[in-house]
């Protein structure tokens, strides 16, 4: 129950958008989105639930402010003179961020909700980013999607979390799947095993959050400077 003189379920209730939202993400921080609730989150503030309909209409609003809260540092105050360091700079300031918050990753990509997390401004700098590269048209939209999806997709692989459930059991289980690679039938998976067991998709039984994958970041990160750069000149047909 909400203390007493709180939680009236009116906007006299003395919380603001932010604080609202400041305190999901810091139960989000805490328990993950999956255990996110509406209920507990007024229970942190004090109210009834209907309190924070004054000012936020749901849970997948409550889940898509808290992301864009985490994220609203990423466009920076000035435009990079050159569009690769501008790149390399929002892979960079987009890792830290999550990494941050690291909850908030299963959400990003994967459910569209987290496209109300994106703000207008960010959206504007990743296209001025690209249109400086020398994309326009039909080329500029593949760009921006591939951008998009190289500073999400990198973060929310490496962040996976673990099993909610039997954690240190099923990473046994699975190193253990991996060191039985049969060399015979998967000679280059057997031969790189003993380096891929240091960090890399799939192989790796440790979530990025306890072991951060560095290198294969800025291997990655020069990876799509690199492919944007050479994609440049619009293939002839292309839509």
């Amino acid at each position: 129950m909400p203390p007493s003189g709180k939680g009236t379920g009116t906007h006299t209730d003395g919380l603001s958008r932010d604080a609202v939202l400041n305190a999901a993400l810091a139960l989000i921080d805490r328990k993950g989105v999956n255990a996110f609730s509406v209920r507990d989150l007024a229970r942190e503030l004090g109210v009834y639930p209907t309190a924070l309909y004054w000012h936020v209409p749901g849970r997948n609003a409550l889940i898509a402010g808290a992301v864009a809260l985490a994220l609203r540092d990423l466009t920076p105050r000035r435009m990079p003179p050159d569009w690769q360091a501008g790149v390399r700079d929002l892979l960079r300031r987009y890792r830290q961020a999550v990494r941050a918050h690291p909850h908030i990753a299963p959400v990003l990509g994967a459910q569209l909700v987290s496209n109300e997390s994106m703000p207008p401004e960010l959206m504007e700098h990743i296209l001025a980013l690209l249109v400086r590269a020398g994309f326009e048209g039909a080329p500029l939209r593949h760009a921006y999607n591939t951008l998009i999806a190289a500073m999400v997709g990198f973060v929310t692989l490496e962040l996976a979390p673990l099993p909610d459930e039997d954690a240190d059991a099923w990473a046994d289980a699975h190193r253990q799947r991996m060191q039985a690679i049969d060399p015979a039938r998967h000679p280059l998976l057997a031969r790189e095993m003993g380096r891929l067991r240091q960090g890399a998709f799939v192989v790796r039984a440790t979530s990025g959050t306890q072991a951060p994958l560095d290198s294969s970041f800025r291997f990655w990160t020069e990876t799509v400077v690199q492919g944007l750069a050479a994609m440049r000149a619009p293939p002839s047909g292309g839509t």
